[in-house]
């Protein structure tokens, strides 16, 4: 898991623009965003949140994200499990493949970011968080739900709550009834809500609307539309000035222009992509100009490139012929660039973001200057007591990194481990990699 960012802060954000994408996704679509966190009484902030806007194509593809997440008072890693929901969360969807629903996307990564939580916790310091995000795209908000924290939606002066608080009550007590890594699986709840201009989202956790009532928080959050930033700050001050003493969080998003919708065309573009045909030498494949093949097989082509605009090289693999109308054969192409962008170890390769526009069905890897571990076998023979422990480590290292997202690899061998000129080992080809509740 990437490091996360401190409790209440939210990661660097880029303003949203249309690039040259020739997709037509999130059309037009204008939102200005603020949030702020504040610590309770008890100390630490135990809180989370944030918010991404990309830049371009990104923006088109993926829309805008905000999230929030209360890591649970009774878990030993609360704070911990917040911060890794949100940015789990933040990273971890814009890297999923472009043909994948948002429905489809962020659901894979909850249950992805859920199942590594209960696997921390397995292994000792209960990881326990909720979780609320919501995905602005195409005129329309994807509203995404684990636990008791909530999101509203303002329209003129009718102020909605989009989502259930997850609760059980025994007694006269109430207890969170769902929450992210307290279960290997976890239940998600998905709204859809159609976007109009002058909309108002809010995202809030209970140290907020656990003792602001909602006829306050409606007169608070009309005044978006001047600030949104001062906007949430007035929304948390307003809690604690109650006598609020929990960690509370506000995110307000103002929605100025919905854009057009135009989801299913947008999905059915990019899902027929074409796959790229045979090539050769001197052929161009949406900048890329190919050098060299490198590897064939029944399934699969891979080829040396270099990228346009830096000229550094690069390598694409490209599904082969044989498999265009095979559905299954598709998802697993696409679920193997996913794993190769969530990867972050020196001893796994990394899969890039293309240079533009995709009009073909491939990916963008890291070139590596080397031979695979097959061929320094073949040509240096056995390897001496001191390499192998050395080699043994570096795989090792790349499988524990898998792991930590868990992800099997399941094909591991020779023919799959590359050596640069340094000596450093990378583990390739994640064709076969299983991902645990996936």
């Amino acid at each position: 898991m990437r490091p996360a960012p401190a409790s209440g802060t939210m990661p660097p954000m880029s303003k949203a623009r249309r690039g040259a994408d020739p997709l037509p996704a999130t059309a037009g679509m204008r939102v200005r965003v603020g949030q702020h966190s504040a610590a309770g009484t008890k100390g630490a902030n135990e809180d989370a949140c944030g918010i991404r806007i990309p830049e371009g194509g990104a923006a088109a593809l993926k829309g805008i994200a905000a999230v929030v997440a209360d890591g649970v008072t009774a878990a030993e890693a609360g704070k911990e499990a917040a911060e890794a929901c949100v940015q789990g969360f933040l990273a971890d969807y814009y890297a999923t493949p472009e043909s994948w629903t948002v429905k489809h996307a962020a659901g894979r990564v909850i249950t992805a970011l859920n199942r590594w939580l209960y696997g921390q916790s397995s292994r000792g310091g209960r990881m326990a968080s909720t979780l609320t995000a919501v995905v602005l795209k195409s005129g329309v908000a994807h509203v995404f739900h684990v636990g008791d924290s909530r999101a509203w939606r303002l329209r003129g002066r009718d102020l909605e709550q989009l989502t259930r608080d997850h609760e059980a009550q025994v007694g006269e007590r109430t207890f969170l009834g769902r929450a992210m890594g307290v279960e290997p699986g976890v239940e998600i709840d998905y709204r859809r809500v159609e976007l109009e201009a002058g909309d108002v989202l809010a995202l809030t956790t209970d140290g907020v609307h656990g003792v602001v009532p909602a006829a306050r928080l409606r007169e608070l959050l009309a005044d978006a539309a001047r600030d949104p930033e001062a906007t949430a700050r007035a929304v948390v001050e307003a809690a604690h000035a109650a006598g609020g003493t929990d960690d509370a969080t506000c995110q307000v998003l103002l929605v100025e222009a919905a854009g057009e919708a135009d989801e299913e065309s947008l999905y059915a573009r990019l899902t027929e992509l074409p796959f790229p045909p045979p090539l050769e030498p001197g052929m161009v494949l949406d900048g890329y100009r190919i050098l060299r093949e490198l590897h064939a097989s029944s399934r699969t082509q891979v080829y040396l490139a270099e990228e346009p605009g830096t000229g550094r090289r690069v390598v694409l693999k490209t599904p082969s012929v044989n498999y265009q109308d095979d559905p299954a054969y598709i998802e697993r192409f696409l679920q193997e660039e996913w794993i190769g962008r969530r990867v972050r170890s020196p001893h796994l390769l990394r899969v890039l973001e293309p240079a533009g526009p995709r009009r073909f069905l491939y990916y963008v890897t890291e070139h590596v200057e080397g031979r695979s571990l097959r061929q320094w076998m073949d040509d240096r023979g056995p390897a001496d007591l001191d390499t192998a422990r050395d080699f043994l480590g570096q795989i090792g290292a790349g499988l524990q990194a898998l792991h930590r997202l868990d992800t099997v690899h399941q094909d591991l061998k020779p023919e799959n481990v590359l050596i640069d000129a340094d000596g450093r080992l990378r583990i390739i080809d994640y064709g076969s990699a299983r991902v645990a509740g996936l």
